[in-house]
């Protein structure tokens, strides 16, 4: 092998590894959610490209409003998904679409989208 190529190889292994610890190993932080004077903990979080924000701490029992504002048509968020609640919603673009959730048990609850590629997290404490 040339130089150049193991300088293109290695260079291509380390954007990968990146690329990895960034999407799935990096730590993320949390954006804790007060309780209104309704006892309603709400949420707006934007879609495009991801979710905005994408961890969300929340006080367990009370309960949990969330508002999706999608800013985008691609396909891939058209749908956001929340398995441990059995819930799911469709997204409109451009609009704003509330999903009423409660969480009673302390835990972390992933959400994503219908590809399963964009994810976020509700941490219930």
């Amino acid at each position: 092998m040339l130089a150049e190529q193991i300088l293109v190889t290695i260079g291509g292994i380390g954007i990968a590894i990146w690329v990895a610890w960034y999407f799935w190993f990096s730590e993320k932080k949390g954006v804790k959610i007060q309780a209104a004077t309704s006892g309603i903990q709400e949420a707006f979080i934007t879609v495009k490209g991801g979710y905005t924000p994408d961890v969300l701490i929340f006080e367990a029992g009370k309960p949990i409003k969330l508002n999706f504002h999608r800013e985008e048509t691609a396909s891939c968020t058209e749908e956001v998904i929340f398995s441990d609640f059995n819930k799911k919603a469709v997204l409109t673009p451009f609009k704003t679409i509330p999903i009423d959730l409660q969480a009673d048990k302390p835990g972390e609850y992933e959400f994503r989208c219908g590809m399963g590629m964009i994810r976020g997290k509700l941490i219930v404490k």
